[in-house]
Formats: structure tokens, sequence, C-alpha cells
């Protein structure tokens, strides 16, 4: 944690770690100052540190909640947690691409260093106006990384800057710096006396109330019982509606399976049978029919005469009942009734 001085510390410290890093590619003198870009570029090879940005880490930002107790007393102090953002700008004769050259050698340094280092705090720490920051004994160490913007937002950026021309430049977000609240929060009081004792009710050792006396402890075991004939009787209750339950869930899963299958089967079966019933009795009827001699004896029986011994079928013919009949006592029962009237 560090002081509301963290912000410009860090700045300064920033400076100076580019300062201190720019050999040995460049050779020549440059000034590198913590400030705004200058509205009349200069010709002389300078570097420009500017923190436009300063915005709440969002994975840090809620770690100090909550601070107060409900009548305001201070439980813990509040710590702010911050990213900077910095725009770095270089300047130089653009014949000779010093800006370019200034501009790599930051790239170079940031990307090899991107640590903020303890000795480069400490030397940022003399200056006059840093006199009191902590930066250096914050745990928290500042990072450096590298922001990618597209020409929409460095558009914006650079027309925030008014009258400002446009120069090369490079953006990073320093994380994560943590500026520490001034007040000392109300220490809590110590715990003088640890008694707890958790029993049930009616247990063996459980602590009797004052004037409770014998008593109590009757109540306390004649209670148990009742307790366990309330539990009995539940559990009678449960199971004799228990089997009204099953015998309901039976009476309503059984019809269910009969109408569901009847009307699926008996039409099948009829359908079946019908047929089956009409092809075995055609054969019957077609036998009858085809036997002259029975037709022959209904006919006489009708009108009253008698029936012509030739109508009746050869006992040598040796066929049996269930068989057909010949072809000659067909013709012989065909002239039976010329005969007759004859």
């Amino acid at each position: 944690m560090s002081n509301a001085l963290a912000i410009a510390h860090v700045t300064q410290a920033l400076a100076l770690l580019i300062e201190d890093n720019l050999q040995p590619e460049i050779g020549m003198a440059v000034k590198v100052e913590a400030r705004k870009p200058p509205a009349d570029p200069p010709t002389d090879p300078t570097i420009t540190v500017f923190l436009y940005q300063v915005t709440p880490n969002t994975s840090q930002r809620n770690n100090d909640v909550p601070t107060r107790a409900s009548d305001g007393t201070l439980l813990k102090r509040p710590a702010a947690a911050l990213d900077l953002h910095y725009v770095i700008s270089a300047y130089g004769e653009e014949s000779e691409l010093v800006g370019q050259r200034l501009i790599g050698s930051v790239v170079r340094t940031l990307h090899e260093i991107p640590i903020l280092p303890k000795d480069v705090i400490e030397q940022a720490g003399e200056r006059p106006h840093l006199e009191g920051s902590d930066l250096v004994e914050a745990v928290q160490r500042v990072r450096f990384t590298p922001t990618v913007m597209d020409i929409d937002e460095t558009s914006k950026l650079w027309g925030m800057l008014h009258q400002t021309p446009y120069t090369l430049s490079v953006v990073y977000q320093a994380a994560l710096v943590f500026i520490e609240g001034r007040e000392t929060p109300v220490p809590a009081k110590p715990v003088e006396r640890h008694s707890a004792r958790v029993l049930p009710f009616g247990a063996p050792g459980a602590p009797v109330p004052p004037g409770g006396g014998a008593e109590a402890s009757q109540e306390g075991e004649s209670g148990a019982p009742a307790h366990g004939a309330q539990r009995g009787g539940a559990s009678e209750k449960a199971l004799e509606k228990a089997p009204g339950k099953a015998v309901a869930k039976a009476a309503t899963k059984a019809p269910a399976k009969p109408e569901a299958r009847a009307p699926e089967k008996e039409p099948a079966k009829s359908v079946a049978k019908a047929p089956a019933k009409a092809a075995a009795k055609a054969p019957g009827r077609a036998r009858k029919a085809a036997q002259p001699g029975k037709s022959a004896r209904g006919a006489a029986k009708r009108t009253g005469a008698a029936p012509s011994p030739d109508s009746a079928p050869d006992s040598g013919s040796g066929t049996s009942p269930g068989s057909a009949p010949d072809s000659s006592s067909g013709s012989s029962a065909a002239g039976g009734p010329e005969g007759t009237e004859s």
C-alpha cells in the first residue's frame, strides 16, 4: 500500500527508467520529460511521458468492501486499486529518423524490464516534489504492458490534446497501484472468555435451569418417551396410510391396461375368425348341393311320392358318406323323377 503520491511517483520513475536505458543504441543527448506533448514540436531529441487516464482496476476494486460497520465504525482501511495509462511520444530530426529510433529504444526497455525496479523507485523518490512518498514500501510492484489502439482510438486521444500535432507514440498501461486511506481502523475487542457448550434436550449432563432441581430432570426424562410415543404414532399413521395409497394406485393403474388393449385385440380376432369360418362352411354346403340323391328324396318327401330305387347310392360302390358321388349315380338319379311320372 502507498499514499496519494504513488501516481506521480510512478510517472517519474517511468521517465527515469527510460532515460537510464537509452544506451547503447542512442549515442546523443536525449531529454526525457514527464509532461504533456508540446504544441510546438521540439527539434532536439526529446521523449515525453504523459499520463492521460487513470482507471480503477476491475479485479481489485472491491477487495476492501465493506470498510465500515453499520454504525459507521471503520473496520478496515480502504485502498483504491488503480491502473495508469501513459502515452510516450518521441521528437527529433525527421531527416535522421530520430523519433523512430527513440520509440524503438522505449519499446525495447519496457519489454525487457516490464516491472518497475525498486532501485529506480528509490532514485525517483529523491526528487523534492516526491518527498514523503512510500511507494518503495509497497508489496505490489507496478507492471507495464503495451496497449493496442486502432486508428479511431488514436485519433480520439490526440483530438483530446487540443492544438497538439500528432507524432509517433506508444501507449502503455501500468498496473497495479494502491492508494491507501489515512484513517486508522478501530481495533476489535479481544475475546475475554470462551464458554460455548451445546447439548440436546434431556441429554445426560445437560445444564439444569436455576430452580428446576429434580422436577426439571424428571420432566425431561418423562418427556423423552412422550416424544417417542408421538414418533411411534406418526409411524403407525404412516403405515395405515401407505396401503391405502398402494390400493388407490393399483385401482387407477389396473383398468387402464384392459381398456387400452381391448380395442386393439378384439377387432383383430373377429376379423381373423370370420373368413376362417366362412371358408370352413363353404365346402360342406358345396358337397350337399352336389349329392343328387338327397335332393331327390327331399323333393319326393315334399310331393308325397316314393323315391326311386335308382336314386339310392350303390352299396357296392364303396364310397364313403363323405366322398363325392359317382357320375353314373348322378345320371340315374336324374332319370328317377321321369320314371315316377310315367
